[in-house]
């Protein structure tokens, strides 16, 4: 929402900016996190300034590539609990940041690019709990998102691998970091059960939405989360934000 509300006003200041999908994705980010010194990263200023499918590498610098769109329907659905969006993501980039630190002093030069060597693995096994499944978590969601991105430059597009894809992720995020919820498990089942591809939970986790991959049968699996008590939207991947007259 912060990204298609500077680019209102932009447009509405007749500024340039309002037309350069990466100035309004900074600004996106600036004005959420930056500003309020907040742990969040740029990814969904940039996923909402471009649209489409977006692939960001945090290195230095930022890598940043648009991909190509295959994908069919999704259902995005709210479990209707609260969260804490800013202290679970604090909680997690401390304790991930932390037990860097910690394999550096076994490893030397580790940082959260290095490969997940045998190792690195070693070494971050002997970590206290909270840092050792975190970090981890960390590292096996960026390997996952690196096979996502090859994933999507492969043709013919594999949708069901997608899904897997998906389901994978989520049980990164529900066993490693812990962020999802029996009623969120409950919604993911539902989809699953009624012909989903795959399904996981979205954003920062512990409450909040999930959304399911639905490429077939979107309705049916939108009343099978609505009947787990989410509340259902069917949608799809659009273009960015964007100015309609």
């Amino acid at each position: 929402m912060v990204v298609a509300w500077n680019k209102f006003l932009l447009e509405a200041a007749g500024d340039p900016r309002a037309r350069d999908p990466r100035a309004l994705a900074e600004l996106g980010f600036d004005t959420e996190v930056a500003e309020f010194k907040e742990p969040g990263g740029k990814m969904d200023h940039y996923a909402s300034a471009y649209g489409g499918i977006v692939w960001i590498r945090f290195d230095e610098p930022m890598k940043f590539d648009q991909l190509d769109n295959p994908l069919g329907t999704f259902v995005l659905a709210n479990s209707l609990q609260k969260k804490d969006t800013t202290g679970t993501l604090g909680f997690i980039k401390s304790h991930v940041l932390d037990g860097a630190a910690m394999v550096r002093r076994t490893i030397p030069g580790f940082d959260l690019h290095a490969p997940l060597a045998a190792e690195v693995r070693a070494a971050i096994e002997g970590l206290p709990e909270d840092h050792r499944r975190l970090l981890l978590g960390t590292l096996l969601t960026r390997d996952l998102t690196k096979e996502g991105a090859d994933l999507f430059r492969t043709r013919p597009f594999d949708h069901r691998r997608f899904g897997r894809m998906l389901s994978a992720q989520h049980a990164v995020l529900r066993d490693n970091l812990r962020i999802s919820t029996e009623k969120i498990e409950a919604m993911i089942g539902a989809a699953l059960d009624a012909g989903a591809y795959g399904a996981k939970i979205n954003g920062s986790g512990g409450g909040g939405c999930m959304f399911a991959y639905a490429p077939e049968h979107p309705d049916r699996v939108a009343a099978a989360v609505a009947q787990a008590g989410g509340q259902p939207f069917i949608v799809h991947v659009d273009e960015g934000a964007r100015r309609e007259i």
